[in-house]
Formats: C-alpha cells, structure tokens, sequence
C-alpha cells in the first residue's frame, strides 16, 4: 500500500521494449532500502523492483540510486508510461511500512484510467490544477474527497461537468512532476478504493 506522498522524483535512465512489455531503468536520489521484489510506485502504477544499484563511488550492497521494473503488456496498454523517454521525471514512492506515518490516504498503485491536464491556473503562491474525468468515473469523484494522480495524494477541490480540480501548494507543485505539466498531457486517475467498496456494497439495494 502506499500513500500518495512521493518521496522522490527519479529519471528514467533507460527503456527497453520486449515482446512481452517494457522493461525501464530509474535513476532516483539514493534510496537506502532498495531491494528485489519490492514494490514501488512509479507516477502512481504499482511495480515490482528487478534490479537495483548505484553508480555511487561508495555504493554498498544495500539500496542504491537507481531500480529497474518491467511492465506486462497489460500494463503497457493502461497507463501512460509506454510513451515515457530517457531523460523523463516520475513520481517515486516506496511501499508504506507497517510501523510508518499515515500523511496521505489510501493508494494501492493500481491505476483506474488515464485523465488529461485541461487546465492549469497560478493562484497567489499555490496553484490549481483541472482535469478531465473519462467516462465512467465521475461517480467516485465527490467535492473534498480523495484523489491520487500520478501517485499524489490530491484532494478534490471542485468537481463540474467532465472537469475536477485540486488546488496544489507550493511544495508539491515543487517536489513532483505537477511542475513539468501542460495542458493536454496525461496523468494516471487512482479514485479512492473506498467508493468502489461502498459501490460494490450497495449494489442490489437501489
């Protein structure tokens, strides 16, 4: 599980397309618990770490600054990362430990669809964010209610017809790929897990 706060924004050092998916190489600031088969989250789609190391002088065995993941074809198809180019910034997030502190909501890393940056707007010191609800999805967007894209942890500010907004401070417009947007560009939409349970709970009873 992860949370929706990112911890780092990495660079994708190298892709490699195969039959079967792509296999990318990121570079990120140092991470001191990297390991194989750990999962990671990549601008908010769920990974599994193959590889890991540094090209640090001083590398150890433990952690590293750069990991590798491979996306199935399934993967490739749904999120965006297909089309990601050596150079690129991603949002990185490491899983959620069991003793860690709960800063952002819920975030499984499973992507729902891909959204589109349909308007960006400088606020006093803050910034707010629009976005396109692809068909089928409005009904998990509510006014103040959680949103992850690109794997951070949002809230929903306003919610129109076709449109949501988020208001984003200065911090996270800083530290994530928020500030490398234009209008037209895609985000990976996570709606909060919460409103399918509720959905599929209630279903039969309306």
């Amino acid at each position: 599980m992860f949370t929706g706060i990112v911890e780092d924004t990495g660079t994708v050092r190298a892709r490699t397309e195969t039959d079967d998916g792509l296999r990318l190489r990121i570079g990120v600031g140092g991470f001191d618990d990297l390991h194989h088969g750990q999962s990671i989250s990549v601008s908010g789609v769920c990974l599994t770490v193959e590889e890991y190391g540094s090209d640090a002088a001083d590398a150890t065995d433990a952690g590293g600054d750069w990991f590798e993941v491979f996306l199935a074809s399934e993967t490739v198809a749904k999120t965006y990362l297909r089309a990601v180019r050596e150079g690129d910034a991603v949002n990185v997030e490491r899983a959620m430990p069991a003793d860690g502190r709960f800063d952002g909501h819920v975030v499984q890393g499973h992507v729902d669809t891909v959204a589109e940056v349909t308007g960006i707007e400088r606020v006093g010191e803050d910034w707010r964010f629009a976005f396109s609800i692809p068909e089928g999805h409005g009904d998990y967007l509510v006014d103040k209610g959680s949103v992850t894209l690109d794997g951070i942890s949002l809230t929903v500010a306003e919610k129109r017809n076709g449109e949501f907004d988020v208001a984003v401070i200065p911090t996270t417009y800083d530290l994530t790929t928020l500030s490398e947007k234009s209008v037209g560009d895609p985000v990976h939409l996570e709606v909060d897990v919460i409103a399918k349970y509720v959905e599929n709970m209630l279903e039969g009873y309306a």
